[in-house]
């Protein structure tokens, strides 16, 4: 058994592993790689935190002989740089099941890159409760400038024939969300892996996991073949930084060569400094992911119980219906071995009746329309109105105007972005204060109804 899939079933046994003493080497939890990998003490002067390195240009001792480094020498800093390489080495050791990360100048430039790495006449399946800003991508971009072809399936609810259907000789890739954004529909990542292994095409299948971060899923153990972050969100946490990354299992060698050929080629490399604050940021991912859990369930729980809300959307939450309890069941069956651990009298098999914690995001329907939604948003005393999510301070926007504005509207409803829904980023306030403030903001929005 592979050192992932023990980590997969809760253990802390490393198989595979160089043996010390006679004995297996143990594996560092998820927080102590986040705060130990990338961050050895300097050599030179004994600094426990890594410094910024904001040179360009590195000096040779002879032509092409560079001083050291993995996976080459430190030439110029767009094809290698210190910080960089340390946040790809903590975010590769995050990743249950990955063995290499490539860091780039945004989420968007993250995107980019993959899909430009598959050429010309490509052909992609797509949920199609995608990102706007892939979206976009897909059909003004890709589809304009490399002929790529894109099919925008329901992965929630499609059944296996129809999924096969839509497989053509030339698909490459399968681009998943989830949960997606913003109605946070959830993929069985598994089910769709086998499926494609099943078609001679054999597409590789990409995870989009920014929503719940390496703490709460893991894909790559899932039958995953790239994990893509976007590493302004959760990973940084701070709402400072701008970036995205992929990460890769030692399997997919090849694939992480030419993505780091198209890294260093494009240029869409991330800043020195903003590398050296995302590291520092996820150091702290596994106690905050923890707290965004907690909080956002408690909300959930809150708006669930409240006369001014249609329907909340919470995977950790089972709800009233039938779809909402699927839902739910899939969350608790996808959940990494870290967020099992941290989860209290955790059943293998079967959810808590009462719910569990599942990453920070949360969806609404506000009763009423467009008009009840932005009085909402303009009520909240600490959810700030604006867009990005996964910070330490609480958000909230409105997706049919905002995140997804770029989407045709008769898009929008058949995804059922209507104009009452509501998204939460749940932040690292204290409980009570941040439950006081959603339910106050939903009585002035709704009273007048």
């Amino acid at each position: 058994m592979s050192p992932a899939l023990n980590l997969f079933n809760g253990e802390r046994s490393t198989a595979g592993a160089p043996e010390t003493n006679g004995s297996k080497k143990r594996v560092d939890g998820f927080g102590t790689r986040a705060i130990h990998v990338g961050s050895d003490p300097s050599e030179e002067t004994g600094a426990v935190i890594p410094s910024i390195s904001l040179s360009t240009t590195y000096k040779q001792s002879a032509i092409g002989v560079h001083k050291a480094s993995k996976p080459i020498g430190f030439e110029y800093s767009r094809s290698g740089n210190p910080n960089r390489n340390a946040l790809e080495a903590q975010l590769a050791s995050l990743e249950a099941g990955g063995a290499d990360a490539i860091a780039f100048a945004s989420g968007s430039a993250t995107t980019a890159t993959v899909l430009q790495s598959l050429g010309p006449g490509a052909h992609i399946v797509s949920v199609n409760d995608v990102y706007g800003g892939t979206f976009r991508y897909i059909r003004r971009v890709a589809g304009e400038n490399q002929g790529l072809d894109a099919t925008f399936l329901d992965l929630e609810n499609a059944g296996d024939d129809e999924i096969i259907a839509a497989f053509r000789e030339n698909t490459k890739l399968i681009w998943i969300e989830s949960p997606t954004n913003p109605t946070l529909r959830l993929i069985d990542i598994a089910r769709i892996s086998r499926l494609a292994q099943s078609h001679p095409a054999k597409p590789l299948i990409l995870v989009d996991n920014t929503f719940l971060s390496p703490f709460y899923s893991s894909p790559l153990l899932m039958g995953a073949d790239i994990v893509l972050h976007s590493l302004t969100k959760y990973i940084n946490g701070h709402s400072d930084v701008v970036m995205g990354s992929l990460i890769l299992p030692a399997s997919r060698s090849e694939l992480t060569a030419k993505l780091r050929f198209l890294q260093n080629a494009i240029g869409a490399v991330p800043s020195a400094y903003d590398c050296w604050l995302a590291q520092r940021g996820a150091k702290t991912l596994h106690l905050r992911m923890k707290q965004h859990g907690l909080n956002a369930l408690a909300v959930a729980k809150a708006l669930h119980a409240c006369d001014g809300v249609d329907e909340v959307i919470y995977p950790g939450l089972p709800g009233n219906t039938e779809l909402s309890r699927r839902r739910n069941a899939l969350a608790w069956r996808s959940l990494s071995p870290y967020a099992r651990r941290f989860i209290p009298n955790s059943d293998e098999e079967n959810p808590p009746a009462d719910g569990f914690p599942f990453s920070g995001m949360i969806s609404f329907r506000i009763r009423g329309g467009q008009a009840e939604a932005e009085k909402f948003l303009t009520s909240s005393r600490l959810f700030a109105l604006a867009e990005s999510l996964g910070g330490v301070e609480s958000l909230a926007e409105h997706p049919a105007q905002m995140t997804h504005g770029s989407i045709p509207p008769e898009d929008r409803a058949l995804l059922g972005i209507g104009d009452n829904l509501v998204r939460l980023s749940v932040g690292v306030e204290e409980i009570e204060d941040i439950i006081e403030d959603v339910l106050q903001a939903i009585r002035q929005a709704t009273t007048v109804l």
